[in-house]
């Protein structure tokens, strides 16, 4: 069955591996068109894996994956879709400058044909955007963590996108950074984009999250309004999801 024609993102019974081990159990996840949500769990919960199969960069082993209501292995219209990545460098080790990693952005769109004035002055819009017009020029080696995340930003922002996809965007970053990456979504979600991030905690983005899905062990334990206060604990990567700490009201969830 196609997801309603309001749904941008849906995974049905969705299961995933790496390697031999089974990360994503059958989980259902959707998300319709303006809607801004947040995928939460510790770490090893399976957030990523998520969004990954989203942007299909993790294969299915069972379950449905759509996007736009149309099946993921027939989707082809990746303009509409703007990725983060997790834990990246803007310019992957080489060299360029915040202009010119953020106008590859812009490459879904253009494909092989040279760049005209509204694809110009969608780069300028998106730099403007993450608050890096004053550095448009300069290396992207020469900035700070917090900026490289902005870049980032601004390099799938570049797109124009239908749908922004930002896995851990305020991982690693200070809360006046954190703030200007709020403000960043906060446009997107009036422009009515649909957004859908993973995070560790909801800090800046609280008041924009319309649903928190909160993942442990790979499975959905909750999918609804999140809770005022939500902030699950940082976890070590090799910790035991089954086992990691969590503050807020996510002990009420999963008990």
């Amino acid at each position: 069955m196609s997801a309603p024609t309001d749904t941008v993102v849906g995974l049905r019974g969705a299961s995933a591996s790496l390697g031999a081990r089974q990360v994503l159990h059958g989980i259902d996840l959707a998300v319709a068109r303006g809607e801004v949500v947040a995928l939460l769990g510790a770490n090893g919960s399976g957030k990523s894996t998520a969004v990954r199969a989203v942007v299909g960069r993790v294969r299915l082993s069972g379950g449905t994956w759509e996007l736009f209501g149309t099946p993921g292995d027939r989707f082809r219209q990746w303009a509409r879709i703007g990725y983060v990545p997790q834990r990246t460098t803007a310019a992957g080790g080489v060299p360029a400058t915040v202009r010119e990693v953020v106008a590859a952005g812009r490459l879904a769109r253009t494909g092989l044909r040279p760049p005209g004035r509204a694809d110009r002055a969608a780069v300028a819009r998106a730099i403007e955007l993450v608050g890096m017009a004053d550095r448009a020029r300069d290396a992207v080696d020469a900035l700070s963590g917090g900026q490289h995340q902005r870049v980032l930003i601004a390099r799938a922002l570049a797109t124009e996108p239908d749908l922004l996809i930002m896995d851990e965007p305020m991982a690693g970053v200070d809360l006046a950074a954190q703030q200007v990456l709020a403000e960043t979504v906060r446009a997107q979600v009036a422009a009515g984009v649909t957004v859908l991030l993973v995070l560790h905690e909801l800090g800046p983005l609280a008041p924009l999250i319309d649903r928190a899905v909160l993942l442990r062990d790979g499975r959905v334990v909750h999918d609804g309004p999140p809770p005022s206060g939500l902030e699950p604990d940082h976890v070590h990567p090799h910790a035991d999801p089954a086992t990691a700490p969590v503050k807020g009201h996510l002990d009420r969830w999963t008990s």
